[in-house]
């Protein structure tokens, strides 16, 4: 499986090859979103930022680039493997980054989403099959709290944050499959993938 960036066009290069980009993504509680939101309201007001830090409020699993008819039977199979799959906590624990550019939320037990990315090995199987390029599987998740900063404001900033506490807990109860364009502000979530509800020692675990 694939930890880390392809070389493909990507964006509009894919468009222009018929590709359409697509992403699987769990999304973090209404906590998580906000404390995220004022870390980057802090970031933008003491480092002079323009405009808004890049919105982290979900973990991204898997990237890839499909071709147009690909989605239906992409689904299906995501349907299939989530359907079968329980729900299952995420703790986020303090700070990290990769330099020269994101600040993130670290995952302490990344074991849960690296199960399910095995779980996702046909969808991973059917889009190689079908000449489209090799998937990025993210087998060391994070949720980035800023990305594509100015180094020299993640120099900056990176101590800062290493200093901070953060400690969370949240149930993942779904998967989202979310589809992006160049031409496009905002990605669009094309289906929400429910897991089997979690046992009871799950529910204790987070009480």
């Amino acid at each position: 499986m694939h930890t880390g960036a392809v070389n493909h066009s990507g964006g509009k290069g894919w468009m222009a090859e018929g590709l359409q980009e697509y992403s699987l993504v769990i999304q973090a509680d209404n906590v998580v979103r906000q404390q995220v939101w004022m870390e980057q309201q802090d970031l933008v007001l003491k480092y002079g930022l323009k405009g808004q830090a890049r919105a982290g409020h979900q973990i991204t699993i898997a990237k890839f680039a499909v071709r147009d008819g690909m989605e239906e039977t992409l689904m299906r199979w995501i349907q299939r493997i989530c359907s079968n799959h329980r729900s299952f906590v995420i703790t986020l624990n303090n700070y990290s980054g990769h330099p020269p550019h994101t600040i993130y939320l670290r995952i302490q037990d990344q074991w849960p989403i690296q199960q399910l990315i095995r779980q996702l090995r046909p969808v991973e199987d059917y889009i190689r099959s079908s000449a489209c390029p090799p998937p990025i599987m993210m087998m060391r998740p994070y949720l980035d709290i800023a990305g594509h900063l100015p180094q020299s404001v993640y120099e900056k900033a990176m101590p800062d944050f290493s200093r901070r506490s953060f400690h969370h807990s949240f149930l993942a109860n779904d998967l989202l499959l979310v589809k992006s364009s160049p031409y496009e502000a905002t990605n669009k979530t094309v289906n929400v993938f429910r897991f089997l509800p979690g046992t009871y020692e799950l529910y204790q675990e987070l009480s």
